[in-house]
């Protein structure tokens, strides 16, 4: 005989638990295999208790609570290494540049075109 609190549940394929936790079934796919969602593959296809969907989500607020009501909100792009690109910014810099470390001075090409 089952025990009564095993009588309630129910088995979820992909799509169903992903449309439960509100989430696109190949990122319900990818966190279940990683193990951050409780799920198990059976033959070719995933399956979800929803009991155990309940108690993922319920962790969740348990884990923001410890947290504090505060998000972390991040810019990846602020602390993003950026590669420098490019030289001086106008040829007269580089020409001062040029005759303050007394190299030679590049001059102006002519033409090579004949009439």
């Amino acid at each position: 005989m089952m025990p009564s609190s095993e009588v309630n549940m129910k088995t979820l394929n992909l799509e169903e638990a992903a449309e439960f936790l509100h989430v696109h079934p190949i990122t319900l796919q990818q966190k279940a295999k990683t193990g951050l969602i409780p799920g198990t593959k059976i033959g070719r296809r995933w399956v979800f208790i929803d009991v155990d969907l309940f108690d993922h989500i319920r962790a969740q607020y348990e884990s923001r609570a410890l947290q504090g009501e505060k998000e972390k909100s991040e810019c990846h792009f602020i602390n993003a290494k950026t590669v420098p690109t490019g030289g001086l910014k106008s040829l007269s810099m580089e020409r001062d540049y040029n005759e303050a470390l007394g190299l030679p001075i590049n001059k102006k090409h002519r033409s090579t075109t004949t009439n």
